[in-house]
């Protein structure tokens, strides 16, 4: 079961228009990294996509998840509130 993190993240101008896509959870980082991301790979994603997959199996916290989300969009370039 996903949990809504305390503070959502927002990666700026990554969407398909190039809006902002708000991520609140875990399973959400999954989707943004998947389907929106600007790299298609790279060594940090191939992580953060590892360690929300531990969260989704219950064997990491969500907060790892978020941490996870916000090193690939520093790694990535990408523009984030969180």
């Amino acid at each position: 079961m996903t949990q809504t993190w305390s503070k959502p993240v927002i990666l700026h101008g990554i969407g398909e228009e190039g809006e902002d896509v708000v991520v609140e959870c875990s399973l959400g980082a999954s989707w943004a990294l998947i389907e929106d991301w600007p790299e298609e790979e790279s060594e940090v994603l191939d992580k953060a996509l590892l360690v929300l997959g531990a969260v989704a199996q219950g064997k990491a916290k969500e907060e790892d998840g978020r941490k996870a989300l916000i090193s690939a969009a520093l790694a990535a370039g990408v523009k984030i509130t969180a």
